[in-house]
């Protein structure tokens, strides 16, 4: 920050967020933020990096020299263990509850935020469709589920030409070579979990990767509460 570097640890936790305190100015700071709540740098926002939520299997496909972070055999019992999810699920939440709300508080979304407009996308629509387009602000955008059912990328549909129109090839079309797992209507090219085209006339394209936080419903809305609900677009 400012050419300052910080180090943190946890503070505590606010309705299932992590509240982090920095050991240089004893700042408390907001996980899911990034911001400051209080203290001297209070009102501060860390910058935010790029991240990948994907497997280790994707993750070494595209990174094959990559290196992984082993535990500390020495403090192993202090880690979280399998089921520290599902422990976590089951305490209550002090966020009000919307009987209106068609998403329970719980369920999990892919939040994305563009040009001030934020929206939610339901986990379990993606699941059932491996892909959604839609648009959020100005930006077309595309939610890409890998294979695994767990490994997500999302995407600016925008080229050069323009926004495309992507989709998952139904059962008797034309098919796709290894590793394609859309196709666009457009052009016919083929395009990767990556957002590369493999194949047709925009291959070597790479499309822009946009920020996306798989997130609960409850905690997405509680820090964008003029957040919309989205949905698949042509």
């Amino acid at each position: 920050m400012a050419g300052r570097t910080l180090h943190f640890r946890l503070a505590g936790i606010n309705n299932q967020n992590f509240i982090m305190r920095d050991d240089e100015t004893g700042t408390w700071w907001q996980q899911v933020t990034g911001c400051a709540l209080q203290g001297p740098l209070s009102g501060r926002c860390l910058d935010p990096v790029s991240w990948d939520e994907v497997t280790l299997a994707v993750w070494r496909h595209d990174h094959p020299a990559t290196r992984v972070l082993l535990p500390d055999a020495a403090r192993v019992e202090e880690y979280a263990g399998p089921g520290w999810e599902a422990e976590i699920d089951e305490l209550p939440l002090v966020t009000p509850v919307d009987p209106e709300d068609r998403l329970a508080p719980r369920d999990l979304v892919v939040g994305i935020v563009s040009g001030g407009t934020e929206k939610a996308f339901p986990w379990k629509d993606l699941a059932a469709r491996g892909a959604i387009a839609d648009l959020v602000g100005d930006a077309p955008v595309l939610l890409l589920l890998h294979p695994d059912g767990r490994s997500l990328r999302c995407f600016d549909r925008r080229v050069a030409s323009g926004p495309l129109d992507l989709y998952r090839p139904p059962c008797g079309g034309p098919s796709l070579a290894d590793e394609e797992l859309l196709r666009d209507r457009e052009t016919g090219s083929g395009w990767d979990f990556a957002g590369r085209a493999l194949s047709g006339p925009l291959v070597g394209t790479h499309l822009k990767a946009v920020s996306c936080l798989k997130d609960d419903w409850f905690d997405w809305r509680l820090y964008h509460p003029g957040t919309g609900v989205g949905g698949a677009v042509r």
